[in-house]
C-alpha cells in the first residue's frame, strides 16, 4: 500500500482521537457542544481534515474499504462550502454514529497494511 495513504489514515485516526479529547473535561453532550463555540470550530476543522484524508486515499484507492468514503468527503464539502448550512446535530450525528466506524476502518486497513506501524486504539 502507498505510503501516502497510511500517512492519510494516521491523519484520519490522530483527528477522531483530537475530537475524542475535547471531551475529557466536557461532557460528550449535545448541549455541551452547542454552547462552545470554540468546540464547535476545533470539531469542524478535524471534520475538514479527514475528509481531505479520505478524498487523498479515494484519489489512490477508489476501491479501498472505508464505509461511507464518498459521503465522508461530501460531508467535508459541505463544511467547507456551504458552512452556513451545517447545523449543529448533523456534525453531533457525524461524531457519534459515524466517526466511530471511521475509526475502526482505519485502524483495521493501517495494521493490515503497516503491521509494525504502533497505533494506539
Amino acid at each position: 500500500m502507498d505510503k501516502e495513504i497510511g500517512k492519510c489514515l494516521i491523519d484520519i485516526i490522530n483527528c477522531i482521537k483530537e475530537i475524542d479529547s475535547y471531551f475529557l473535561t466536557n461532557p460528550k453532550e449535545l448541549n455541551t457542544y452547542q454552547q462552545n463555540l470554540m468546540l464547535r470550530r476545533a470539531v469542524e476543522r478535524d471534520l475538514e481534515i479527514i475528509g481531505e484524508a479520505v478524498n487523498r486515499i479515494l484519489k489512490k484507492q477508489p476501491d479501498i474499504n472505508i464505509s461511507s468514503a464518498e459521503k465522508i468527503v461530501q460531508f467535508r464539502n459541505v463544511v467547507i462550502h456551504a458552512y452556513d448550512t451545517i447545523s449543529d446535530e448533523l456534525v453531533w450525528g457525524v461524531l457519534m454514529n459515524h466517526l466511530p466506524v471511521l475509526k475502526k476502518d482505519a485502524l483495521a486497513i493501517l495494521k493490515s497494511n503497516f503491521p509494525t506501524y504502533p497505533v494506539g486504539e
